[in-house]
C-alpha cells in the first residue's frame, strides 16, 4: 500500500518545536542575564555619583569626554 510509505515520511515536527524552543529560552535567559547586570552595573555607577555628591567630590563619569576640553590648546 502506498499509504505506509506516506505515514513513513510525515513527521509530527515535535524535536524541531522542541529545540527551537529550547533555543529560543536559552537566548531569553541570556539576555535577561545581561540586562540584570547592566541594571547592576548602572546602579553601582549610580550609588557612586550619589556619594560623591555627598563627601563634595566631582563625579566621575564612564560616559563620552566632551567635544572640546577646555585643557586642549587648539
Amino acid at each position: 500500500m502506498s499509504d505506509d510509505s506516506d505515514i513513513s515520511t510525515v513527521s509530527d515536527g515535535t524535536d524541531g518545536s522542541k529545540k527551537a524552543r529550547k533555543k529560543s529560552d536559552i537566548e531569553a535567559r541570556l539576555r535577561r542575564e545581561r540586562v540584570a547586570k547592566k541594571l547592576r552595573e548602572n546602579l553601582a555607577r549610580r550609588k557612586h555619583q550619589a556619594r560623591a555628591r555627598r563627601a563634595g567630590e566631582a563625579d566621575e563619569t564612564d560616559g563620552l569626554p566632551a567635544a572640546h576640553s577646555p585643557h586642549q590648546d587648539e
